[in-house]
């Protein structure tokens, strides 16, 4: 028996992530202007930097609490208030190392073997992987151009059996950019209640919307703060993906067996990022605004560019993410991803990482500043040209 077949069932992939192929690529080219990971080219704000430092040099190096620091806990509480989400109190709220640990805590702490996770596709690909190692079954619920990519009741609906027990709602989505409109969030909230399904509510982009969009969180609807476990943290808004420091917000009487797992898992999040996050909250908020503008005008600027190269895009609407349809150019996404990278020197991502049933979209992030964006576009057109013209070529 060879050590790969040693591996656990539950274990989904053996083999190297297309991500990490890719990056394995890129790694070994010149000058790549990089639209793929959702990690801002932005530097955390300067006060939150110094809050960080501050707490090192008090010593703050060691076990925190297991739910986190209880002042940074009352702050995330009063912050969901304040933004129109649902009167939680700290003591059901537990701070993890990022938001993704938090997906992992959550499959593990409700989802038993035959359990279904519904999840929106094309989607953030670890609800999956966290479904899988709890043993449950994943539900994609294919989403489509004809709703810009946002899912709806009826969708949802259409999936649903008597083993249905998560629905994860992404808003604003990742990879699509796109954001569930307030209305439509009401009935998924209806549909939860009528099958009696915990709702996971990813708002990590709320506040990096665009134009009027606005998410409604779903935890503050009516019946849902019972059923609902509200996921974010600080790796978006605030440019502090390396500080790996996120949140959940949940019932109380899920939050004690949840906070142990949290706790196996980590003991405790990194000290140093919860005084950094407490004055990311806690500070002026002035960044958090000046982000969006930058990630607004990066928006307006691949849109016109994805325009003039006559490649569709679902209507970004908020985070920092376009996703487009290159189905145009004649080849599946994967393969022009990876001949985008190898000639052009442009890393994006195709959508089936992201769980779409199609090879037609990729996902493109708004991580560059706009000068790098317009030489993306100019490569991408090279590229392009280059594909066109070996379909045209008469056969030998």
């Amino acid at each position: 028996m060879s050590l790969a077949d040693r591996l656990a069932r539950r274990v989904k992939l053996k083999d190297a992530h297309l991500v990490t192929r890719m990056a394995d690529i890129a790694a070994t080219l010149p000058d790549v202007i990089r639209l793929g990971r959702g990690d801002p080219d932005l530097d955390t704000p300067a006060h939150i930097v110094k809050a960080g430092q501050e707490a090192l040099g008090r010593g703050e190096t060691h076990y925190g609490h297991p739910l986190g620091l209880p002042p940074l806990r009352e702050a995330i509480a009063d912050d969901i208030r304040r933004r129109g989400g649902a009167d939680y109190g700290a003591d059901q709220i537990v701070v993890t190392p990022g938001g993704q640990h938090a997906m992992f805590v959550i499959a593990l702490a409700l989802l038993d073997p035959g359990d279904e996770i519904v999840v929106p596709c094309p989607g953030y690909n670890p609800y999956s992987q966290a479904a899988e190692l709890a043993d449950a079954t994943v539900v994609s619920v294919p989403m489509t151009m004809e709703t810009n990519f946002t899912l709806t009741a009826e969708m949802v609906r259409a999936h649903l059996t008597p083993r249905s027990k998560i629905l994860v709602l992404i808003n604003p989505n990742n990879p699509t950019g796109t954001v569930t409109p307030p209305d439509e969030v009401a009935r998924i909230a209806e549909l939860a209640i009528e099958h009696d399904l915990i709702v996971v509510s990813d708002e990590i982009y709320a506040r990096l919307t665009f134009g009027n969009q606005r998410v409604q969180p779903v935890a503050a609807l009516p019946g849902m703060a019972e059923r609902t476990i509200t996921l974010s943290g600080f790796s978006k808004a605030y440019a502090m993906t390396g500080w790996r420091i996120g949140y959940f917000a949940a019932p109380r009487a899920l939050v004690p067996a949840m906070s142990e797992i949290n706790h196996a898992f980590a003991i405790s999040t990194a000290s140093v990022s919860q005084h950094a996050a407490l004055a990311a909250l806690t500070g002026p908020q002035d960044c958090v605004e000046d982000m969006r503008r930058t990630y607004d005008e990066r928006r307006q600027a691949l849109c016109e560019g994805l325009r003039s190269l006559g490649i569709p895009y679902a209507e970004p609407q908020g985070g920092f993410y376009v996703y487009a349809d290159v189905s145009v150019t004649g080849l599946p996404a994967t393969t022009f991803c990876e001949r985008l990278l190898r000639e052009g020197r442009v890393l994006v991502f195709p959508g089936q990482i992201y769980g779409d049933h199609t090879d037609d979209f990729v996902r493109m992030s708004l991580t560059q500043p706009v000068p790098r964006i317009r030489e993306a576009v100019a490569r991408m057109r090279g590229v392009i040209a280059a594909i066109r013209s070996e379909t045209r070529a008469p056969a030998a």
